[in-house]
């Protein structure tokens, strides 16, 4: 019953992170972004210890991070998973500047307030939500057979990713926005976790490393 190791690294740099907008699943790198996940790339390790496989979520800026990434491993294939996706955003700020007074409100409802478990404030994906999705997502590594895995995914996800590993199904929206508000994570940047798993109990994660930055 090996221990995994599963490395998330966050996207690089996007044309719209650059610009400060809120966006959906389009949004390439910009060459700043591409040289970002080159850096990343290079740190993971070619013989012991290599990587087995590639998941990324299917929005372009990860796709196209997870396919520098491969590309350096000489990794033939990626897979993708919706559970990998970024949460999602309320229509009306998607495409807009975040220092729009009525997108920074919504944001600042969502990200930077403490409110229910269940707000909604329009159509976006809640942290109820996003909760349960990190559940998922932790549920599907346990089943995969690899021991070295490497997931290309988003800020907002991974920290939420974290904060279920951290609180479980006690977390709380409260505990997940100070979580998030104080570890930032960068564009390119890894958090490196550990799942060992046990035959009388609960298997155990573990936060390695946070916002690692080649």
């Amino acid at each position: 019953m090996a221990t995994k190791l599963i490395y998330f690294v966050r996207h690089g740099e996007t044309e719209f992170n650059a610009e400060g907008v809120r966006q959906g699943p389009e949004g390439p790198l910009t060459a700043k972004g591409r040289e970002q996940a080159l850096a990343t790339a290079k740190r993971f390790p070619k013989e012991n210890g290599r990587p087995q496989v590639i998941i990324a979520s299917p929005y372009e800026r990860t796709k196209e991070t997870a396919g520098i990434i491969a590309k350096e491993l000489n990794m033939r294939k990626v897979e993708y998973s919706d559970l990998l996706k970024e949460r999602r955003n309320p229509s009306e700020v998607v495409g807009h500047w975040g220092g729009e007074p009525e997108v920074r409100q919504i944001i600042d409802r969502i990200d930077k307030s403490y409110h229910a478990d269940d707000l909604r404030v329009s159509d976006e994906e809640n942290f109820s939500d996003l909760k349960a999705r990190a559940k998922k997502l932790l549920v599907f590594i346990k089943r995969r057979s690899e021991k070295r895995i490497i997931m290309v995914t988003h800020g907002i996800f991974l920290k939420m990713i974290i904060s279920f590993m951290t609180y479980g199904d006690t977390l709380t929206a409260s505990q997940y926005n100070t979580l998030s508000y104080f570890n930032p994570i960068n564009n390119a940047g890894m958090a490196i976790c550990s799942y060992t798993p046990h035959w009388f109990k609960e298997g155990e994660w573990k936060l390695l490393v946070w916002n690692d930055l080649a």
